[in-house]
């Protein structure tokens, strides 16, 4: 009952703030609105604050205070939960003025937007795995703090940007495991296995190279490729040799071999199996002609059947009457009253 109640509280609220419509004074002076602004934030009204510093931005755009409102007006769409409003700030800010002292604080809010643009309501009280999930957000995220740490490495912002960073690369190298994991399922191998090997290659130093190393140890493994199965299987040894997969030095599989057997033939324990799947342009009738064609063949005697190097000859019928031989009337008739 209490999730309901903060699913109604929360819908509520979302349409209370959706239809009511702030309208601010036009005889406010910019240091009035500024103060105003600055007066819902401190107080968490970010719809109001909102409100404010767009009308201070449109009323006033050389003033004093026109720039400052852009950056606040960043955050109080962060603070709002309103991603794509506090991106699109962001950007606007970032081309209007990219040498401002302060850019490097919209560079952090724009990434801030992104790592947190996932978590939304259900996030906050179900316990959802974040790896499992589409990682869109989270690589546009990891995409803005490079861009921070990289051009502002001085920043105050860039200590915090960095261990997002981390964070999150270790986030998308466990949704590529997962992705590998259900490649596996399906037997997909080669995809699977280049997932893995993407892994390797790209998302060094975080806890999933491993997984990924067996991930592809095991499709090699299915695919009969045993060269490249040894060689990754010698490199998980010597560089995880902790690794849940082996167990006494032996590599055991994640995921077990699929059974490809239809429900009626697990049922009855294999004693009803199913027909394989037909080839393109095959049918079933087709099938038993020529089965029926075999039987016969296969019952003949022995000393009967042609040895081998005979020749079996057809013999040869004539025609049951010839062209010249038709009647006037059944050549008017096509043959219908023969």
């Amino acid at each position: 009952m209490q999730v309901k109640h903060l699913l109604l509280i929360a819908i509520l609220a979302l349409t209370a703030a959706c239809s009511s419509k702030e309208v601010v004074d036009e005889n406010l002076s910019e240091v009035e609105l500024y103060q105003q602004a600055q007066t819902d934030l401190n107080n968490n009204s970010y719809t109001s604050a909102t409100a404010k510093l767009k009308a201070l931005e449109s009323r006033y755009p050389f003033g004093r205070y026109a720039d400052q409102a852009q950056l606040e007006l960043i955050y109080a769409n962060y603070k709002n939960a309103e991603p794509e409003a506090a991106k699109s700030a962001a950007e606007r800010f970032i081309r209007l003025h990219p040498q401002h002292p302060n850019v490097d604080y919209a560079y952090y809010l724009k990434g801030l937007t992104s790592f947190d643009q996932d978590v939304g309501l259900l996030a906050r009280f179900l316990p959802l795995d974040m790896t499992k999930r589409d990682p869109g957000a989270a690589r546009d995220s990891y995409n803005e703090f490079a861009q921070l740490t990289s051009r502002y490495p001085n920043s105050r912002y860039a200590p915090d940007a960095k261990q997002r960073m981390i964070y999150l690369r270790n986030l998308l190298a466990s949704y590529e495991i997962h992705v590998a994991d259900y490649y596996l399922t399906r037997q997909a191998y080669v995809a699977a296995a280049n997932r893995g090997r993407y892994v390797v290659e790209n998302f060094q130093e975080t806890p999933s190279v491993g997984d990924g190393l067996a991930v592809m140890v095991e499709s090699y493994q299915r695919l009969h490729l045993d060269e490249l199965a040894n060689t990754s299987l010698e490199t998980l040894k010597l560089n995880y040799p902790n690794h849940p997969t082996l167990v006494d030095g032996q590599f055991v599989p994640r995921v077990a071999e699929a059974d490809n057997r239809s429900w009626l033939s697990k049922a009855t324990l294999g004693l009803i199996e199913s027909r394989p799947p037909l080839p393109p342009g095959e049918t079933r009738a087709n099938q038993d002609v020529m089965k029926q064609f075999q039987d016969a063949k296969d019952a003949i005697p022995s000393d009967l059947k042609p040895k081998e190097g005979d020749a079996v000859e057809e013999p040869q019928h004539e025609a049951e009457g010839t062209h010249s031989d038709r009647s006037w009337f059944s050549r008017l008739t096509f043959g219908v009253f023969d």
